[in-house]
C-alpha cells in the first residue's frame, strides 16, 4: 500500500516547494508518486507539470461537467509523478474546504487512491485544521501528518497549532505526526529554537531543509531543484530529505502546548521579557 503523508504548515513557509522537490527526489529514486494539492490557489503542482494553470476538480464540477474519469483530473507530473489539483472558487467567493470533501468521493469513485503508488502526497493550504483543510487527517486518508516550519514566531505558532490538531484526530483515528521539516535561511540561528520547540512538543525534526538560490532559479523556470539542476549540492539535500523521511522513527502523537504556555514558551525562546512593555 502506498504511504500516506499530509504536508501542513502556516501559508508562506515553503510547503509547496518541500513536496515538489520531494516528489522528484522520489522519483529520481525511482519510487512512483500522487502528488494533491489542496489549496485553491492551485499551485502545488506548478514545478512539476508541463502547462500551467492546471486542470482542477473544482473548476471541472464548476464547468457542470458529470461522470468524471481519472484521466479528467490526474495530470502528468513527469516520470513517476501524478498530480492533483483540487483547485476551489473565486477568491472571497465560497468555500475552498468544501472542494476536499468532494475531492475524496471522486477519487473514492475513481479508485485513484487504489494505484500503485509508493507514495501519496496531500499538499495541505496553510494551519488550517478545522472544516475541510482538515479532511486528510480526519478522514484517515493520510497516516502521517509532516509539518514544514521555520524557526519564525508565527511559523512555531502555526506548527503548535497544527500538531493539536494531530493530537485531536489522533485520539479517534489512525492519524499520527511525523515530525517537522524545518525550511530555513539562517541554519545556525534556527536550529537551537526549532530543536527547542521540536522537543517541547513531543516530536522531532525530520531533517533541515536550507534556502539556496537554485531554489530561486528552477522555480523561476518553473522547475524542481532536482530537476533543473540534479548535480546541485541543492539537489543532494532534497534527496536526504526524502531519505530521513523513509527512515523517520514511528509516527508519534505529539503534546502540543496550550494558548497561555505556548507564549510564555515562545517569550523565552526569543529571549522576550516579560515586563518590558510597561517598563
Amino acid at each position: 500500500m502506498a504511504r500516506s503523508l499530509a504536508f501542513y504548515g502556516k501559508g508562506g513557509v515553503g510547503k509547496s516547494t518541500v513536496v515538489s522537490n520531494l516528489s522528484a527526489a522520489y522519483a529520481h529514486m525511482g519510487r512512483s508518486v500522487l502528488q494533491i494539492g489542496c489549496d485553491p490557489k492551485r499551485d502545488s503542482s506548478r514545478n512539476l507539470i508541463k502547462s500551467f494553470p492546471p486542470t482542477t476538480l473544482m473548476d471541472l464540477l464548476s464547468e457542470g461537467k458529470t461522470d468524471l474519469v481519472a484521466e479528467d483530473i490526474v495530470m502528468d507530473g513527469g516520470t513517476n509523478i501524478d498530480c492533483i489539483e483540487v483547485g476551489g472558487p473565486k477568491p472571497g467567493v465560497g468555500c475552498a474546504g468544501r472542494g476536499l470533501g468532494r475531492l475524496f468521493e471522486e477519487l473514492e469513485e475513481m479508485e485513484v487512491l487504489d494505484r500503485d503508488y509508493d507514495y501519496v502526497f496531500y499538499d495541505v493550504l496553510g494551519d488550517v485544521v478545522c472544516g475541510g483543510f482538515a479532511v486528510p487527517m480526519r478522514s484517515g486518508y493520510a497516516e502521517e501528518v509532516f509539518v514544514v516550519t521555520s524557526g519564525e514566531f508565527m511559523s512555531l505558532y502555526a506548527a503548535n497549532n497544527i500538531a493539536r490538531g494531530i493530537r485531536n484526530y489522533a485520539l479517534d483515528g489512525d492519524v499520527r505526526m511525523g515530525g517537522l521539516i524545518a525550511n530555513v535561511k539562517d541554519l545556525d540561528f534556527d536550529r537551537e529554537l526549532i530543536e527547542q520547540f521540536a522537543a517541547k512538543i513531543g516530536t522531532h525534526v525530520v531533517h533541515y531543509v536550507e534556502w539556496d538560490k537554485a531554489i530561486y532559479q528552477a522555480e523561476r523556470r518553473r522547475q524542481t531543484v532536482v530537476r533543473h539542476a540534479p548535480d546541485h549540492p541543492c539537489t543532494q539535500g532534497w534527496l536526504a530529505l526524502a531519505k530521513a523521511i523513509e527512515d523517520a522513527p514511528r509516527p508519534h502523537i505529539p503534546t502540543p502546548m496550550g494558548d497561555k504556555e505556548l507564549d510564555v514558551f515562545l517569550d523565552s525562546l526569543y529571549g522576550f521579557e516579560p515586563n518590558a512593555l510597561s517598563a
